[in-house]
């Protein structure tokens, strides 16, 4: 049984992070789940963003929290990824929607209507302006879907463990994965988190720290393990015995992985 290839932000490292075309793309590649980054409007919309300013992603100074959708709305969101594409003569003409920014309802929709069963890892960032009003509009969109009980195709994410227990709340249900980003970590969180919680550790973080590899098998947790782009580091998560490997490269990894959708586990 492969991991589960869950594409990172979409297929970020061929389009624009967090856009409709980059999650088409990935849809398009045949991965299995897709991950985003979610964050609230300054209005109380949900959006697909990674930062918490748009210096990176829309080269404006905005903060996400303090504007509202239609603010978002009217920026560019995929220009950053390819700057020289106006000059390409030769190039085809792009859908200037599948650049905008995307709303978590936009992108539930998209999944909904695909023609199977795509699965998606929400990852809510903290900390941030509202505080705890973000997993509640997060289980609130994906109850209106009939996505916050048992057997939802969405699961939530986060490095905050306090924003996990809010969630389990809310929907205990749902999947939670406690997301790692420091190996000394681990030893203070596997004490308080859930006994079925999952949990997503770095991959930089795993090869630095074989320790924690280690303990981490040992604790017969499901690993979600990012940012896993190369053969490399697949492999190393497929020895760990990794349950889902989050890729800007989905295509890549479905192709060094020579299975379909069906041989995945269902994580």
């Amino acid at each position: 049984m492969r991991p589960q290839v869950v594409a990172h932000r979409g297929a970020s490292h061929e389009q624009a992070e967090h856009t409709l075309g980059a999650y088409t793309a990935a849809l398009d590649a045949g991965a299995d789940a897709l991950e985003c980054d979610v964050r609230l409007t300054a209005d109380g919309h949900l959006v697909c963003v990674h930062d918490r300013d748009l210096k990176r992603t829309a080269s404006t100074r905005g903060i996400v929290s303090t504007m509202n959708l239609a603010d978002l709305d009217d920026l560019d969101f995929a220009s950053w990824k390819n700057p020289w594409a106006d000059l390409d003569d030769e190039a085809p003409e792009v859908d200037a929607s599948l650049g905008k920014v995307l709303t978590l309802r936009s992108l539930l929709e998209t999944v909904r209507d695909y023609d199977h069963r795509v699965e998606l890892a929400i990852e809510t960032k903290h900390p941030v302006r509202y505080g705890g009003l973000v997993e509640r509009r997060l289980v609130e969109t994906l109850a209106d879907f009939g996505w916050a009980g048992a057997d939802s195709p969405a699961r939530v994410m986060s490095f905050s463990f306090s924003a996990l227990q809010r969630v389990e709340r809310l929907a205990p249900e749902l999947d939670v994965v406690m997301l790692i980003e420091k190996a000394h970590h681990w030893p203070m969180l596997r004490r308080v988190i859930g006994e079925d919680w999952k949990v997503g550790p770095g991959v930089e973080e795993l090869r630095e720290h074989p320790g924690l590899a280690r303990r981490l098998v040992a604790s017969k947790r499901d690993l979600h393990v990012w940012t896993v782009n190369n053969a490399a580091d697949l492999e190393f998560c497929l020895e760990l015995g990794a349950s889902a490997v989050i890729s800007d490269r989905p295509a890549y990894m479905l192709e060094l992985l020579g299975g379909s959708e069906d041989t995945a586990t269902g994580v």
